[in-house]
Order: structure tokens, then sequence, then C-alpha cells
């Protein structure tokens, strides 16, 4: 005897059964081999991009197999036009949700790697990246929520609307923090400076500690720490003391004007000698610069082969010595602010000194 279930006899049903079995196992194991594959070619390489994608194929889920696998069979089987309709839904559906998991932990993933590849380095800008992968996620669970309902005719128009203008007066209420926020991603993104830097805000100067999703904490030099909106920090002209390859200094002396002109024309030599003489420093020039108020001006110019400010300072120690020494041998003088006053007429100035004279002058 020939039965049938909606219109469809059970030799029909067994070929669909088959089917869907078929696909799902076929999918199964698919999934299976693909990802041990590419966990052990992962695990010979450095990069992080298999072990991401690895992670991201083994989070397929196996009702969103199984729903792919039904929707197979089902094309074997005779159904009603809104039954047909219906399964082409529900698998859009399933594969909507299953990309919309793959996007969510490639995210995580991602924000995973990055941590664990960042620690001991900018520890405290995982916070930041932390609420980049919380905008991706959730930028992505939106857009498939409105393409499943979409996918089930609901006109989605009037809603985007309404989420753009509901989204326009919170951006409006909450911009001073919104900004905060994407400065804190452009500072992790772009990263014109890390946890550990030593950087001049203005004319405020410190070492990086904390970079927040509102502010940046910097610790100066007097040991207090300096609190900067994110905003503030990228609209400011921010100076990354550790990023210097070498440093160039400029300093001046002034020799006494009680000097010979030989003297004179030794001076820049000696200083070219003295700077010359340090391993790490670079000559660059020794002027003659200017005839100051008290004294005989020189401009030394030099260049440090470092960025280390302590390095800078031993060098600059040892000239200043050098100097001193060379200075002392050839009988040069260093200036200091002096005033000297000179009378108009030395015979009024003799008249004046003796007893009495003051009296005489004035009768």
């Amino acid at each position: 005897m020939d039965y049938s279930i909606w219109n469809n006899s059970l030799l029909i049903w067994s070929i669909a059964l088959g089917i869907a079995v078929t696909t799902y196992l076929v999918l199964h194991g698919a999934r299976v081999l693909l990802v041990r594959r590419i966990e052990a070619f992962a695990a010979h390489t450095s990069t992080w991009v298999d072990d991401l994608a690895a992670r991201v194929l083994a989070a397929t889920h196996p009702l969103f197999m199984l729903a792919v696998a039904l929707y197979a069979g089902s094309q074997w089987l005779t159904l009603p036009p809104k039954t047909v309709t219906l399964m082409s839904h529900l698998v859009v559906t399933a594969l909507l949700l299953q990309m919309a998991r793959w996007g969510d932990v490639g995210v995580h993933g991602w924000l995973q790697i990055y941590r664990a590849r960042r620690t001991g380095q900018d520890a405290a800008a995982t916070t930041s990246t932390a609420a980049l992968g919380f905008v991706a996620r959730t930028f992505i669970w939106a857009v498939i929520i409105l393409m499943i309902l979409d996918n089930f005719g609901v006109n989605i128009t009037t809603l985007v609307a309404s989420l753009g203008i509901g989204g326009v007066a919170v951006a409006l209420a909450l911009q001073n923090v919104l900004g905060d926020l994407f400065s804190s991603l452009s500072i992790v993104l772009d990263k014109p400076f890390e946890v550990g830097d030593f950087i001049g805000v203005d004319d405020l100067v410190g070492t990086v500690e904390y970079v927040g999703l509102k502010t940046t904490r910097i610790r100066g030099l007097g040991g207090e720490q300096i609190v900067f909106s994110n905003s503030d920090m990228l609209g400011s002209r921010i100076r990354n003391f550790k990023r210097m390859q070498t440093r160039r200094i400029v300093f001046g002396i002034g020799v006494v004007y009680e000097i010979t002109k030989e003297q004179l024309r030794t001076i820049p030599d000696i200083l070219r000698d003295v700077v010359e003489a340090q391993p790490q420093a670079k000559f660059d020039r020794a002027h003659f610069k200017a005839y100051g108020a008290s004294s005989l001006d020189f401009e030394v110019v030099y260049i440090v082969q470092t960025a280390d400010y302590g390095v800078y300072m031993d060098i600059q120690q040892a000239i200043n010595i050098a100097l001193f020494e060379r200075f002392e041998q050839e009988g040069i003088g260093f200036a200091y602010p002096t005033q000297t006053l000179h009378l108009a007429n030395p015979e009024i100035r003799l008249l004046r000194a003796k007893p009495g004279a003051g009296d005489a002058a004035q009768a």
C-alpha cells in the first residue's frame, strides 16, 4: 500500500531525509577537517591570521549546518508555496545569524590576540581596544538584525530612519563623551604615543601612564599626575621625546671683553676641539655670535648621537669641564654680569675727593 505524507510518498521522504543527513555529515566533516588543517598550518607560522581563521571556522554552529541540511533535503519534497517560502526565510536567517557569529568571534579573537601581543608594552591601551571591539560587534549584530527583519518582509525604512534620528539625538547629548571615546580609538590606532613614552603637551611634560576611554594620564616631572581628556590631548601639540633618535644641542658661553684679538680668534677652535673630543657628540658649528652687555657671546651647536638624556648631560658636563680647563690655560676669563661707571671729567672727580672741596665748589 502506497502511503503519502503531505503529498509526498515514503520513498520521497526517505530520499529527502538521506540528503539532509548526508549534507549535515559533509558539512560537519568539512568543518572538522578544515579546522584541523588550519590549526596544523598555524602551528608552524608566526602570523595570527591563520589562528584567527581557525577560531572563526570552528565557531560554525551545528544548528546552522542542520538548517542547511534540512533545506537541502526539502528540495526533493513537494511542499505548499507558503512552506517553501518559510523554509527559504529560515535558512537565510540561519545564514545571517551564522555570519553574525563569525563576525563576533572574529572581533573577539582579534582583541584577545592584540592583548596578548601588547602585554607589557601598552597594557592600558587594551581598554580602548575593548571599546572598539564593542562598537564593531554592536554594529555587526545591528546590521544582521535589520537584514533578518527585511528577509521576513518587515519594512525597515521607518525603523532605520527612527534609529537615525535617535542616534543623532544621543550623539548630541553625549558629544563630549563620544568625542573622547573616538579620540581614544585614534590614539590606539594611530599611536602618536604609548604607555611609557616621555612626551610634552604644550608646556607640560611627563611619562604616559594610562590611556583610557575618556582620559589620558601623565606622570609629571614633579611626581604629580596630570589628566587630559583625549580630545584635548589630540587637539594639542604633542612632542614625543622617546622617539628621538638624536639630540641637537645649542648652548652659549660668554667671555670677558678684556681679551686679546688672538685669544678671540682661537675660541671657536677651542670649542670645536672640546666638542669633537666627546665620542658620542658630532660637532656642527661654533661662532662668535654677538657683543653682549657685559660679555663677548659665542654659540655652539652639536649633535648627540643618542636620545638618552643622561648621556646628553654627561657630554655637556664633560664639555663644560674641558672648557674651564682650556680657558684657564689660555688666560681667557668667563664673563659674568658687571657694570662699569666711567666719569666724564677725571679732574672734577679728584677735586670732589679732597676734604672741603665740595663747599668751595658750591661757593
